[in-house]
């Protein structure tokens, strides 16, 4: 029994994005890299590993490689925007280029991890469902009142 088709879940994921860019929006440019509780990281470091794992996920499902490519880190909120901005161009287009058959194979990561591919675009949204949250966590101690997560 098939729950979601690939065109059902991109359409899910891309209503987590939105909400995602809406939690960076909602972050005063000073805090979005400063801010921090104790040991954790910041949002803006958060939202930044979010693309990583897309990028990282999306590419070894489509090339059977898995390589983490860690990019510039950026450091201001329009720069964070528009990395989410070229990505959501970029993503489409490599969404197209995933199968079947590699998302149904069960591959080792660089990282020693096997799992079915199709799996691991479940924990890309759970990753990025669990850094929001952690953004709604510092918008909330900063006062503010972060986005309705309902809305996508």
């Amino acid at each position: 029994m098939n729950v979601l088709t690939l065109e059902q879940f991109v359409k899910h994921f891309q209503g987590h994005r939105r909400l995602t860019i809406r939690t960076i929006e909602a972050f005063p440019e000073d805090q979005l890299f400063s801010f921090k509780a104790e040991s954790m990281r910041t949002f803006g470091d958060l939202a930044g590993e979010i693309l990583l794992v897309e990028r990282y996920t999306l590419s070894g499902i489509i090339t059977g490689h898995w390589v983490w490519q860690t990019p510039e880190p950026v450091a201001s909120k329009q720069a964070l925007l528009s990395a989410f901005d070229v990505q959501a161009k970029e993503s489409p287009g490599l969404f197209g280029q995933l199968t079947g058959e590699r998302l149904a194979a069960v591959e080792k990561d660089e990282f020693g991890h096997t799992s079915a591919n199709r799996d691991r675009l479940l924990y890309m949204v759970d990753n990025e469902i669990h850094h929001r949250a952690q953004g709604y966590v510092y918008l909330r101690l900063l006062g503010l009142a972060p986005p309705a997560f309902w809305e996508r």
